[in-house]
């Protein structure tokens, strides 16, 4: 019985992505000492959340009937609280189940939905549009394809991806957590190799040079049918 012990505790889970996450809240890597959640300079800097909040509430107007948004890494919620009254319904996805406890007692909307789940893992909530900001670049490759899988039930996915500006080798893998692709002069392309993601279309949304025009933050909007 002892030896059967031993051999579970080695067992490891295949995606600590959830502990990683949870961990970045709790020591507050990402800064915001001031606030007990706090998602980044990337979810709270002028300069790139509101050309983000722009296109995005242009493209959710554009539709006669308002869509059911899927946020699939939704953070602290600075930047999806601005996107809710746009839709029909806005459901909110995270990792980590402190955050939604707190997002669900801070915003409280009718059509405002939060959920906890991995979607690396767990079933995606059904929507017309998923919305990925800055959560892929996070994820190791094997996460990243799972997740892609997923993604054709929706008609429309946008995704927004923090990358070295000019030319690079996209998808170089790497181990889940606070980190992204940049350490490696790298960024995610869900389009490229490994992914090869197949879409009906692709249009950049918006790009956004940062720290010294050396940096670019992509939003890209994918349709699949």
């Amino acid at each position: 019985m002892k030896k059967k012990e031993n051999e579970n505790k080695r067992v490891k889970k295949p995606w600590p992505t959830k502990e990683a996450m949870e961990q970045v809240y709790e020591k507050k890597l990402w800064g915001g000492n001031t606030s007990k959640f706090y998602s980044g300079t990337g979810s709270h800097h002028p300069e790139m959340v509101n050309p983000y909040v722009d296109v995005l509430t242009s493209f959710l107007m554009s539709f006669k009937k308002p869509l059911t948004v899927c946020d699939l890494g939704c953070g602290d919620f600075n930047v999806g609280k601005e996107l809710v009254q746009h839709t029909k319904k806005y459901i909110a996805v995270d990792i980590v189940t402190d955050l939604i406890d707190y997002n669900k007692e801070k915003f409280k909307v009718e059509n405002l939905e939060f959920r906890c789940l991995d979607i690396a893992v767990d079933n995606l909530p059904s929507g017309d549009c998923a919305v990925l900001r800055q959560v892929l670049q996070h994820l190791s490759n094997t996460e990243v394809q799972s997740i892609l899988k997923k993604l054709s039930d929706f008609k429309y996915v946008i995704i927004t991806e923090h990358m070295p500006e000019g030319d690079f080798i996209p998808n170089k893998d790497i181990i889940s957590g606070q980190g992204i692709r940049l350490k490696k002069q790298s960024g995610l392309d869900v389009v490229a190799p490994p992914f090869s993601l197949k879409v009906k279309e692709e249009k950049q949304l918006l790009s956004v040079l940062i720290n010294d025009d050396k940096e670019v933050i992509v939003t890209t909007l994918y349709k699949f049918f």
